[in-house]
């Protein structure tokens, strides 16, 4: 598996050890009014929880702690592109080593999570939306500052510490059936198939994503990397990336499936987890409850019946949740508040 992809089993390991001390351990819940609508036994992973408010902490800590040599000088700075989450976690990470840490983040990412970024200490370069700009801006702030780049999803420490939340769910959920998790760039899902598939190769591996974002979805049915051809409109403003070079061979051989679901479902499946679960998630996190809740993983063996839902965030800018208006059932769900 080293030799196939950019990250190994062993990498998850030594992140775990390297991160394990300054993260949450973050519970999982239940909820029995998901489990009677799905007709499955559901588990939440609740990164939600964790610092900085979403599972963006693991891999940007293990990056930045990769960068510190017992022996030579810390990088000058550190900068990366990001819609916000993986900037606050990488701010954070890089104030606890005392690097500045310089983020390019698109003009529409949520005030909560660019308000985030400033308060860890961060400063933020705005840019347009599309991958291209981002990527643009940070090369030319990577100049100025002579930093080093963390890639939100593409750097090999980052997905190694995203795979710790496999290993923790595989502790905590023994006898799960399969795992359920958004997927933007891929980071998060690559490194829990990673660590899924060397621990425990009969659990399933599923990717959601928003159907007007699916470039993974698209990916894996033409078998060929196929990124968004234009910046995506979703609500789930943490999946707008397209999955990359570094992603895209693991999530290829090891994930088992990718479901896409709509923007009304994305709203009802996080307004229900806010009113029957009452965890604050992002819209992001609700991609996969979404997922868990369509048609579509109806058709999934009824064998699959213990699944855990990444809930990978909960920066909510609650400012401009205007969108709970228009945040009406699905015709399937209707049988929720019965």
């Amino acid at each position: 598996m080293c030799a196939q992809y950019c990250i190994s089993f062993a990498d998850v390991e030594k992140a775990h050890i390297n991160i394990r001390d300054f993260i949450h351990l973050t519970p999982v819940l239940t909820s029995s009014i998901l489990n009677q609508v799905t007709g499955r036994n559901l588990f939440f992973k609740c990164e939600l929880f964790q610092k900085t408010g979403s599972f963006k902490i693991r891999g940007a800590l293990n990056a930045i702690r990769g960068l510190i040599p017992a022996t030579s000088e810390k990088p000058k700075a550190v900068v990366t592109h990001s819609s916000g989450n993986h900037g606050q976690a990488l701010a954070y990470a890089a104030k606890l080593e005392g690097i500045p840490a310089y983020i390019v983040v698109p003009q529409t990412a949520p005030n909560c999570k660019k308000l985030g970024i400033q308060a860890y200490g961060a400063s933020i370069v705005f840019s347009e939306q599309s991958d291209e700009a981002r990527e643009k801006v940070t090369k030319r702030i990577m100049e100025e500052t002579e930093g080093i780049m963390v890639h939100p999803n593409q750097e090999p420490a980052v997905i190694a510490g995203q795979g710790t939340i496999a290993m923790e769910v595989l502790n905590q959920v023994p006898l799960v059936d399969a795992l359920v998790v958004p997927v933007g760039g891929g980071g998060m899902v690559a490194g829990i198939a990673i660590t899924v598939k060397a621990l425990r190769p009969s659990v399933k591996v599923y990717a959601a994503e928003p159907l007007n974002a699916d470039d993974c979805y698209q990916s894996k049915l033409k078998g060929e990397l196929t990124p968004n051809p234009y910046p995506p409109e979703t609500i789930a403003d943490g999946v707008k990336s397209s999955i990359g070079l570094n992603t895209w061979p693991i999530i290829r051989d090891l994930v088992d499936d990718v479901f896409t679901v709509r923007e009304d479902e994305i709203k009802y499946a996080t307004q229900l987890v806010w009113e029957r679960m009452k965890l604050l998630i992002e819209p992001t996190a609700g991609v996969g409850v979404a997922a868990v809740l369509s048609q579509h993983f109806q058709t999934i063996s009824p064998e699959v019946k213990n699944i855990c839902v990444v809930l990978s965030g909960g920066n909510v800018d609650l400012t401009s949740v205007t969108w709970m208006k228009q945040a009406e059932r699905p015709a399937p769900y209707h049988s929720v508040f019965v």
